[in-house]
């Protein structure tokens, strides 16, 4: 017998021990599992990245529907560009003078449209050739029979302006016609330290917070006396309704260059219905989604919104301004948003404004003026 035939017997042994404690080993240290990770898939009934959503109603992060927080976008530059006028463009009747009662029938919308028709007026800013400034057109409403006017933010700080020569006009009429000079009464300071360079941007970006302020009419540009009423549309105190039909009126610019601006500016009245709601806050309907009309393009901001109640349901403040205008998206604010934004920023509620003599209300703003302007020319030449 061999040496290793003799230790033969001992080697098996030895390695039937080892492959029995690696088997032990492996029972007590499993391999670990290799894990997938998987993103998860959009929720249904998320909306859509709007590619007209990346900055101003157009311009911040996208809204959700109703009892969302965040905000959709809208580009809304106010420079009218030149471009042939729309075939979509419904011309409306001139605005009268006096008062436009409603109808007998006083739920109607058509009733409401003529309310709104009457209210609106085009608000026209110059600024001096070659500088910094743009010269903007816009609208607003009367919303008090004294001449409150109701207006954007974005549209109504250039009346803080008058140091850098810049100067404004309010203008009504098919077409529009000069007839007034105002002076601001409020405008949101919220909005103006949030959107400092507006006056200097071809496209600004803004989604609509805060947009919001209010002029009073002090002079008129005419031969004729201020009227002792002006046609007005009341603010509604009533939140807004999904899907409840609307009445918009504005003085759309987009497709005018500056001379018909100044000589053939017609106001734009159209139908449509409230096609979603959107917040800034929580649960709040502070944005009415408009959809497209030939109301949806540059010009239209500080326009109005009102449904069959015959009352201002919307201020209009942001749009997409890019395609057909049938296609695009249309935002404005909502009347309770103005509202209860005028009154958590001031301390009171707009009524009390609305109540008081247009004077009073002209001078006790005055004083904030310097300060507020300093805002928006801190850096300009």
């Amino acid at each position: 017998m061999s040496r290793w035939s003799r230790y033969a017997p001992y080697l098996f042994a030895l390695l039937l021990f080892a492959v029995g404690g690696l088997a032990i080993f492996k029972l007590l240290n499993p391999a670990e599992t290799v894990r997938q990770y998987y993103a998860p898939a959009p929720l249904a009934g998320s909306p859509a990245t709007d590619a007209g959503f990346s900055s101003e109603a157009d311009n911040s992060t996208q809204a959700t529907s109703t009892t969302v927080v965040e905000k959709k976008e809208e580009k809304e530059p106010p420079v009218a560009k030149v471009a042939p006028p729309p075939a979509e463009t419904t011309v409306s009747a001139a605005p009268v003078s006096l008062p436009i009662e409603a109808s007998t029938d006083a739920g109607s919308l058509d009733a409401g449209a003529q309310m709104l028709r009457g209210a609106l007026v085009n608000i026209l800013c110059y600024a001096p050739a070659g500088g910094r400034i743009r010269s903007t057109s816009g609208g607003g409403i009367f919303i008090d029979p004294k001449g409150i006017i109701l207006t954007n933010a974005h549209i109504a700080q250039y009346l803080l302006l008058a140091d850098q020569s810049v100067s404004c006009r309010i203008r009504s009429g098919n077409p529009a016609k000069d007839m007034y000079q105002a002076s601001l009464v409020y405008v949101s300071p919220a909005w103006l330290k949030t959107n400092p360079r507006v006056v200097t941007e071809a496209e600004a970006d803004g989604d609509g917070q805060y947009d919001y302020a209010l002029l009073a009419v002090t002079k008129s540009m005419t031969s004729e006396p201020l009227p002792s009423r002006f046609p007005f549309i009341s603010l509604s105190a009533a939140p807004p309704v999904q899907g409840v039909g609307v009445a918009i009126a504005s003085y759309g610019a987009q497709f005018l260059d500056a001379e018909q601006i100044r000589s053939a500016l017609y106001p734009i009245v159209v139908y449509g219905s409230v096609k979603e709601l959107f917040t800034f806050g929580t649960n709040t309907a502070d944005v009415l989604a408009l959809g497209g009309s030939a109301a949806a393009q540059e010009g239209s901001s500080g326009g109005g919104v009102t449904d069959s109640s015959g009352k201002l349901v919307g201020l209009i403040t942001t749009s997409t301004v890019t395609g057909e205008t049938s296609s695009r998206s249309l935002n404005a604010l909502s009347a309770t948003y103005v509202r209860a934004q005028y009154a958590s920023e001031t301390g009171q509620a707009l009524d009390l404004l609305l109540a008081a003599p247009i004077a009073d209300s002209v001078a006790a703003f005055a004083s904030r003026i310097p300060e507020l302007e300093k805002i928006i020319t801190t850096g300009l030449p």
